[in-house]
């Protein structure tokens, strides 16, 4: 049975103590749902008021 991406990577992290991947990994996601978000125009104007 497949354990999935998510499981497989948290058991890297763990197995192989490299904690540091971690907030590498959270800044990307971070960033690719800000660009998901402002890719609806009705959401812009409000992405530009926070920069």
């Amino acid at each position: 049975m497949n354990a999935g991406l998510v499981r497989e990577f948290w058991d890297f992290l763990r197995v192989r103590k490299k904690w540091w991947l971690l907030p590498i990994i959270a800044l990307l996601l971070l960033l690719g749902l800000l660009i998901f978000v402002t890719s609806n125009p009705a959401v812009s104007p409000f992405i530009y008021t926070l920069f």
